[in-house]
């Protein structure tokens, strides 16, 4: 439970991460949500990976 909670707060700061350096560099800013959802897939494939090491 502690795992999955850690990752809802790191994957909105990535997503208010993303968001504003976007900003900053006068780029389209992706959807929120979609930022949250690749950043947990990568997080989620990555943990795949050391699991199977």
């Amino acid at each position: 439970m502690e795992g999955i909670l850690t990752l809802i707060v790191v994957s909105l700061l990535a997503a208010f991460c993303v968001r504003w350096a976007a900003a900053r560099l006068r780029l389209t800013m992706p959807a929120r949500a979609a930022v949250i959802i690749v950043f947990v897939i990568v997080v989620l494939a990555l943990y795949g990976q050391h699991l199977r090491n």
